[in-house]
């Protein structure tokens, strides 16, 4: 029988067309290379990035064996016609088309392909996903922004402190935004990471059962991300002031929030945010002055609302031209770098903390908790 599609459609993965001709490669045996059975992937097509991984389970962590990721800019142009455009489409399939190469060579079986707020805006998405079928033979599936905001969540759960009582995830992406607001009173602190990693079934889950579980208070996807909030603004010329009429509208979206209503604007020591983007990442990168990247010092790294301000006046001081020579922001991040800290800055305006953690994690991380804990692969250990 064929591999089950991991979306429960049962469909098989279709062999990729325009293959090579000849004879198919002689494979050597390799101790070192993992079991096919062993792995999983996920793949994240949001508007502006094509990220996938590939990971084993180890423990009651992830062990990655591969990763993709490519600046696509899927959603270019689509605030204005509100159709995904030829080109951006076919830099897409030039992208997927690598990742399928990936998932052939590893013999990967398992995995769940999602796209989210580009293709669920976009009137031609269901046109993409037939070309992304017929071109590539992956499953690509459009997740409900519900289901984004919960992986998202259940990816950073390992950064949780345990002296957490409110919490705050935000997921800063290219055409939206997700928050979660998680009451952690009633969980006793050492299973306070496992009770967010049951969310993976639904932002209910553990509603009516008698043991402490997490509480999921609100939560809200904003449809402003880094890409579309620049969009909005694009036509402000004065730099400072686009900024701060970025940030503005951003909190005004926050209105239908519950917890923005009860906000007081003081730092709580029970209460922590955690941000999972490209933005939080770059600013984190940033305030320690990292010339290459490096993800084993930036997540988990914990920054206070006054360095995130200081590195966030220092992009102001640098200027567009500034901003796009500094290698602490690179080149696929420079032009998005201000609307991201717009909408970081209002978060923060609305909810100081001297613990805001970087999660240098996301969807695809969260796709792959969620895969391995439906399957039982993943111990019960602490996170």
């Amino acid at each position: 029988m064929p591999p089950e599609d991991p979306a429960g459609r049962g469909r098989p993965l279709q062999s990729a067309p325009h293959r090579a001709r000849g004879p198919a490669p002689v494979r050597r045996p390799d101790e070192n290379r993992p079991d096919p059975a062993e792995l999983y992937a996920a793949l994240d097509l949001g508007t502006n990035s094509c990220r996938m991984l590939i990971a084993q389970p180890k423990g009651s962590q992830l062990h990655v064996v591969d990763s993709f990721s490519k600046s696509v800019q899927l959603g270019n142009g689509l605030e204005q016609s509100g159709r995904l455009s030829r080109s951006s489409m076919a830099r897409t399939i030039g992208a997927l088309k690598i990742c399928r190469r990936k998932l052939d060579t590893h013999e990967v079986k398992r995995m769940r392909l999602v796209a989210t707020e580009a293709c669920r805006r976009a009137t031609n998405a269901d046109e993409f996903i037939r070309l992304v079928e017929r071109e590539t033979g992956l499953p690509l599936e459009i997740i409900e922004p519900e289901e984004e905001a919960r992986l998202a969540v259940v990816s950073c759960a390992p950064l949780v402190s345990t002296k957490t009582e409110q919490l705050l995830v935000v997921d800063i992406g290219g055409g939206s935004t997700e928050l979660v607001w998680i009451d952690l009173t009633r969980v006793p602190r050492h299973d306070r990471a496992r009770a967010i990693m049951r969310l993976h079934s639904g932002f209910q889950a553990g509603a009516d059962s008698p043991f402490p579980a997490a509480k999921v208070v609100d939560w809200i996807s904003i449809p402003l991300g880094v890409a579309t909030l620049k969009d909005q603004f694009r036509d402000v010329t004065d730099d400072a002031a686009r900024f701060a009429l970025m940030s503005w509208h951003f909190e005004e979206c926050l209105a239908e929030f519950s917890p923005y209503a009860d906000a007081e604007g003081d730092s709580d020591p029970g209460f922590q945010i955690v941000g999972t983007s490209g933005t939080v990442t770059t600013v984190a990168a940033t305030h320690l002055n990292l010339r290459r990247y490096d993800r084993n010092k930036v997540d988990g790294l914990s920054m206070t609302t006054d360095q995130i301000d200081r590195v966030i006046r220092g992009y102001l001081a640098l200027g567009p031209e500034g901003r796009r020579n500094d290698p602490r922001i690179g080149r696929d991040r420079h032009t998005l770098i201000m609307s991201g800290a717009a909408i970081l800055q209002a978060l923060l305006r609305v909810w100081p903390t001297d613990r805001l953690s970087v999660a240098d994690r996301g969807l695809r991380e969260g796709l792959l908790y969620a895969q391995m804990s439906a399957d039982g692969v993943l111990d019960d250990g602490p996170y």
